[in-house]
């Protein structure tokens, strides 16, 4: 039975949680918040709730009479505004999840974010594209502000800044974080500053991507190729013209980025790509991993996506995705420590040995699929629909 339990999925307790929770709004609290339901109720307790819906009541209707003698709810409304939290509901908003601990635990970090984030992002794009992570921590825009999520924080701790409303997109840059929209606007934050101001105004064209190297060389990639500019935007040159360019990363010299025509691949700053990966299909993604890098491609034949991974600059592949169950929504891989995590629409798989045995370390949520990334030793996953 205990077994069972452990396995019980999560939505089918939703209901049952705002059932209680209407109740416990009629109770002795002078202010409620979804959140105190989360102190009040164990993890194991809230696991059974689905099942054993009477035992669920009596925790609750025993556990709000026992909070309510000991909370002074008047106390909490004294304290000043920059001291309060506004209440919202993380069960509800499942929108960012966070682990600190190699994947043994996946926490809902959402609580915090606006309550209207579009959790699909812009037209096709999801938040789990729009947001970013790197050494610094999580990034997520939304609207007029920017969230902010330090690797190294506990809880539900987001900084807000002010973001440009007409930006959907963000990326990191040697001098500040870029923000930029499709129809070609870009604009920049210089680091120390909090102002954002036009760059690469030169540059004709949509704007899929922005990447910058360690070296400062800074591509764009858009629906006509990849361009590139070695003077900070003064100029720009059309380095590949097959199509669009997605994402891009870099490694020893190496450069690797998701095309129309699959994986390619350039040894040269950029100046000459090759396609290393083509399967009749697009990339899907592309990481760079402990001495390698590790892609996704779409398989026209089967019509399913393949995992794959590369140990030598990537020059030549293998497939490493025996162990994955066959599917055309397989969003992210990345790495943590010497693991492996792979966003799959069955849920978060794992594996210690390069790829050749996999594990599903965490169901989907609300049948959506997760899109990983990764912040020094914390992996972060954003649920959205179809994967990417």
């Amino acid at each position: 039975m205990q077994n069972n339990l452990l396995h019980i999925c999560l939505p089918g307790f939703y209901n049952v949680l705002h059932i209680f929770y209407n109740f416990l709004l009629l109770k002795s609290f002078g202010i409620v918040a979804p959140r105190y339901l989360y102190f009040i109720v164990s993890p194991n307790q809230f696991k059974v709730m689905n099942n054993f819906r009477h035992l669920a009541f009596l925790l609750l209707f025993s556990s709000s009479f026992a909070i309510g003698q000991g909370f002074n709810s008047q106390q909490w409304l004294s304290q000043p505004d920059s001291q309060q939290t506004q209440p919202s509901d993380p069960f509800i908003s499942n929108i960012v999840f966070k682990s600190t601990d190699g994947g043994k635990t996946l926490e809902n970090i959402s609580n915090g974010l606006p309550k209207n984030l579009k959790k699909d992002g812009q037209g096709n794009r999801g938040i789990g594209d729009e947001a970013f992570a790197n050494s610094g921590g999580l990034y997520v825009p939304a609207g007029n502000s920017l969230y902010f999520n330090d690797p190294n924080s506990t809880g539900f701790s987001w900084k807000k800044e002010q973001f440009p409303g007409k930006m959907s997109s963000i990326a990191p840059g040697k001098a500040g974080m870029y923000a930029y929209n499709y129809g070609g606007q870009i604009v920049q934050k210089a680091n120390g500053t909090s102002g954002w101001l036009p760059v690469y105004t030169s540059f004709q064209g949509n704007v899929g991507t922005i990447f910058e190297t360690a070296g400062g060389t800074v591509f764009i990639g858009s629906d006509n190729g990849l361009f590139k500019s070695t003077n900070s935007g003064k100029t720009w040159k059309h380095v590949h013209a097959g199509g669009w360019v997605i994402k891009l990363v870099e490694q020893n010299g190496t450069l690797l980025a998701t095309s129309m025509s699959g994986i390619i691949r350039s040894t040269d700053d950029g100046e000459h790509w090759a396609v290393v990966i083509s399967e009749g299909g697009v990339g899907i993604d592309v990481a760079a991993i402990k001495d390698g890098f590790a892609a996704i491609t779409f398989n026209t034949q089967s019509n399913n996506r393949r995992v794959r991974s590369s140990y030598d600059g990537g020059k030549t592949w293998q497939l490493i995705d025996a162990g994955l169950p066959a599917s055309s929504s397989i969003s992210s891989i990345v790495q943590v420590g010497e693991s492996l995590f792979c966003g799959h629409p069955f849920g978060i798989y794992q594996s210690s040995d390069k790829g050749k045995t996999w594990k599903c370390i965490r169901c989907s949520v609300d049948g959506k699929v997760y899109n990983l990334s990764v912040s020094g030793n914390v992996l972060y996953a954003i649920p959205q629909s179809g994967g990417c």
